[in-house]
């Protein structure tokens, strides 16, 4: 048990927000997931995603964004779920990926304690200027694949911060 306990007081927890979990957060949870994986990190690093609203809860992500992923090599099979003040309260780093979701992900804050750790997604962006990650939901098929481009960009970015935060 002592082993157990060890692991999950080092582990480092991310959360992934956007709209309705069906897009661009459960792309960067499959994005961040294989980095972490690759880095051998896995046992050490949570990643998990969340949507503002609960509309889609339960359901796979859009079918447009997990084809786009698996011709990456991604995995984007995690099932949509709401963002709660639990998650604002476990997770070390909740990134939304841009300004509505930030004041979504903000107003769950009512004591505002969790604010240093909510920042949004692009700030961990090198090779792109974007300052947001657009909704591809009503776009066409390039729209993913810029979405990609950014997620790519920044979980190196993520996964820079995250190295230097374990011990």
């Amino acid at each position: 048990m002592a082993g157990i306990a060890a692991v999950m007081t080092r582990s480092f927890r991310v959360l992934f927000v956007c709209l309705g979990n069906i897009c661009r957060s459960p792309a960067a949870e499959g994005v961040m997931r294989s980095m972490i994986t690759e880095e051998g990190l896995a046992e050490r690093v949570s990643i998990r995603s969340a949507g503002t609203a609960g509309w889609h809860t339960g359901k796979l992500p859009d079918q447009r964004m997990r084809s786009a992923g698996q011709n990456r090599g991604y995995d984007l099979s995690s099932r949509a779920r709401q963002v709660s003040e639990v998650d604002l309260r476990e997770c070390d780093l909740v990134l939304v990926m841009d300004q509505q979701n930030l004041r979504d992900v903000c107003s769950y804050d009512r004591e505002s304690q969790f604010g240093s750790k909510i920042r949004l997604f692009c700030e961990f962006c090198t090779d792109h200027s974007e300052t947001e990650v657009p909704d591809p939901y009503y776009g066409g098929e390039q729209g993913f694949e810029l979405v990609l481009d950014l997620l790519e960009d920044g979980c190196r970015g993520v996964l820079r911060h995250i190295r230097s935060s374990l011990p």
